[in-house]
Parts: structure tokens; C-alpha cells; sequence
């Protein structure tokens, strides 16, 4: 009778260590869809999608890296400093989410590109067809391509001249492919 206990113990043991171990990578995860949701709903801009992405890909990196160390495991202190980072960027998350800083389109062609390759982001991250540093990678673009979208329309008015509108036209297209092939590769 009394092995029937310490088998249900060891049974219980071993099935809360595997969830522990298992953790770090279901955080990232989760942490890729938030983002993700944040740049297909319009809750995130693509400054702070970029800042994101790449806290989240370092943490990435240092996950592999210490697993490497350790034979493929986290030892407890590793563990540790990796949950305090996630923690770090779960609440940056939340709050760039809740700023109100979200990107602003208008009703004009270029806008409405911006905010369809914005949404193509968003799904690659929220279906992990795009990693957290190719995200960094195109936001930080994306991000580029609107504050010279912002510039040219503050000297002109308000509106882009029609060269204007033709480079950006042509830096869109350029991102656009860039987004397919990272996200069919």
C-alpha cells in the first residue's frame, strides 16, 4: 500500500519538473503571439514591435546559448534570470499595448499599404512563420520607411509629391517581398 504513494508522488514529481523545463519556451511563445496581436491590431507601432522583438530575440539567443552550455538543459539560476527577463518583457508588452502610441493611417494609398504590411507582420508572428528577429528586422524598416513618409509629408504640407509617392511605392514593394521571404523561408 504504501508503494502506491510513492509512485503517485514520483509520477507527480516528474510531471511538474517537465512543465518547469518546458516553461521558458512556452513563454516565448506566448509573448511572440502578444506582439504579434499588437501589430495586426494596431496596438503596437512599428518602433516599439522592433524594440520588442528584439528584447525577445535576445532572450531567444540566451536561452540557446546557456542549453548549449548544459547539455541541452537550464540549470536553476539560468532559469531564473530568463524568467525575470520574460517578466521584464511581459509587462513592457502590456504596456506598449496600452499606450495609445499605436501607428496612425490615413485614408490615402501609402497608408493603407503601411497598414496591410503591418497586419502581413502581425500573422507571420502570431502563425511563427516569422521569428523574433526577423520581426525586429522588418519593423525596424517598416519603422525607417514611416518616419520618411512623416518628414517628406511635414515639408510639403501635409501630402508627398508624386516622386515622393513613387519612392515609397518602391521601398514598400521592396519590404513586401522581404516579408514573403522571411515568411516562406
Amino acid at each position: 500500500m504504501r508503494s502506491i504513494p510513492t509512485i503517485l508522488a514520483l509520477v507527480c514529481a516528474i510531471v511538474l519538473a517537465l512543465a518547469v523545463k518546458a516553461q521558458p519556451v512556452e513563454r516565448q511563445k506566448n509573448q511572440q503571439q502578444r506582439i504579434g496581436e499588437g501589430i495586426e491590431n494596431g496596438t503596437l507601432n512599428p518602433g516599439e514591435a522592433a524594440n520588442l522583438d528584439k528584447k525577445a530575440a535576445g532572450i531567444n539567443h540566451e536561452i540557446k546559448a546557456d542549453k548549449a552550455a548544459n547539455d541541452g538543459e537550464l540549470t536553476p539560476a539560468e532559469r531564473k534570470q530568463i524568467n525575470n527577463q520574460q517578466n521584464k518583457l511581459s509587462n513592457q508588452i502590456y504596456n506598449d499595448k496600452h499606450n495609445g502610441q499605436g501607428p496612425v493611417y490615413g485614408n490615402n494609398k501609402v497608408d493603407q499599404r503601411r497598414k496591410m504590411q503591418q497586419e502581413r507582420i502581425g500573422e507571420g508572428v502570431e502563425n511563427g512563420t516569422l521569428t523574433a528577429g526577423q520581426t525586429a528586422h522588418l519593423e525596424k524598416q517598416e519603422s525607417a520607411l514611416n518616419k520618411e513618409v512623416r518628414t517628406d509629408r511635414k515639408a510639403n504640407g501635409g501630402s508627398l509629391t508624386p516622386a515622393e509617392r513613387k519612392q515609397v511605392n518602391q521601398q514598400q514593394n521592396k519590404l513586401s517581398r522581404e516579408i514573403y521571404r522571411k515568411k516562406h523561408t
